[in-house]
């Protein structure tokens, strides 16, 4: 099977028809949840969540449960609904382990090179995961996380700093790929033009990559620029896995906490996904989410070599 054609086939979630125009996402209504939505806990999980719904499951048709569980969880590959446990799926996720995860340690990993362009990333053909988000996110200090090494990739208090495409090799047979942060004020007009249309270049012809992590800040309430992110790599069928950051930062006052931040973000994305993109929480601070994202990475990584 040809490459191209092996990454079309990854693309799990199906995006719905969308607008051309991404001006819209401006006008989002404010949706109501239900108070029975999520637990409570600010630091819930899915697991909760699902462990309520599966039980009550027991009382319905099997095709009633597998119907709730493709609206809320990610199908790993190889995965039927009807066949899940609370045991396959990770904490602080909607995501579902299957046959394909794997050893997902990182034993080594080197810097390789940077690109301005593109056609100048590594030709080995070794799969890749591309870290994306707005500046200050937190996207260089969790790869430094996962990575557990704390100069992997270059953290600063300046937003912006990255702007290269940053290909890191993980034991010598897969890339994380540091791409530049979008949505800094503090650059000129034509710079962020520039990263905007060699990132998107990047996404659209880069055919060794498996799925963009993009990550979405927990401890501020959605963003505009996040939401249009995300919907222009669905329009385009890109995999994304949605990894909210900083799910430790609790501010006082007013302020929401991460998980309703994370709720919001959701009922937001709903409207325009037919099918629920892989979400978990993670925090650098504390290592939240570090060994669940990597083995979710281990079995799509797999699932793609075996393609």
């Amino acid at each position: 099977m040809q490459v191209m054609s092996r990454f079309r086939l990854f693309n799990f979630h199906l995006f719905s028809t969308l607008p051309q125009s991404t001006k819209f996402l401006s006008s989002f209504p404010k949706i109501p949840l239900s108070q029975n939505s999520y637990p409570k806990n600010p630091h819930f999980s899915i697991h909760a969540f699902t462990s309520k719904t599966f039980k009550s499951s027991a009382t319905t048709s099997e095709s009633a449960a597998s119907i709730l569980a493709k609206k809320v969880l990610f199908m790993a590959p190889g995965v039927e609904p009807e066949d899940i446990t609370e045991d396959m799926i990770l904490p602080g996720s909607n995501i579902v382990v299957g046959p394909y995860a794997g050893d997902s340690k990182i034993k080594e990993v080197a810097f390789v090179k940077s690109s301005n362009k593109p056609k100048d990333c590594p030709k080995d053909e070794k799969p890749e995961f591309a870290m994306l988000g707005r500046s200050n996110v937190g996207k260089s200090s969790l790869i430094n996380a996962l990575c557990k090494k704390k100069e992997v990739a270059l953290t600063s208090k300046k937003p912006g700093k990255t702007q290269l495409i940053n290909h890191f090799l993980v034991n010598k047979s897969w890339y994380i790929v540091d791409l530049p942060g979008y949505g800094f004020a503090n650059a000129s007009e034509a710079a962020r033009m520039d990263w905007s249309s060699f990132t998107k270049g990047y996404f659209l012809n880069r055919d060794t990559l498996v799925s963009v992590l993009l990550l979405i800040d927990a401890s501020v309430p959605p963003q505009k620029i996040d939401l249009d992110c995300a919907n222009w790599l669905g329009r385009n069928k890109i995999p994304i896995t949605f990894v909210f950051t900083k799910c430790d930062k609790m501010k006082g006052g007013k302020a929401k906490r991460p998980d309703e931040n994370i709720r919001d973000f959701q009922e937001l994305i709903r409207q325009n996904y037919q099918h629920p993109p892989a979400w978990i929480m993670t925090s650098s601070v504390s290592g939240l989410g570090r060994d669940e994202l990597l083995l979710h990475m281990s079995q799509l990584r797999n699932y793609w070599n075996n393609e």
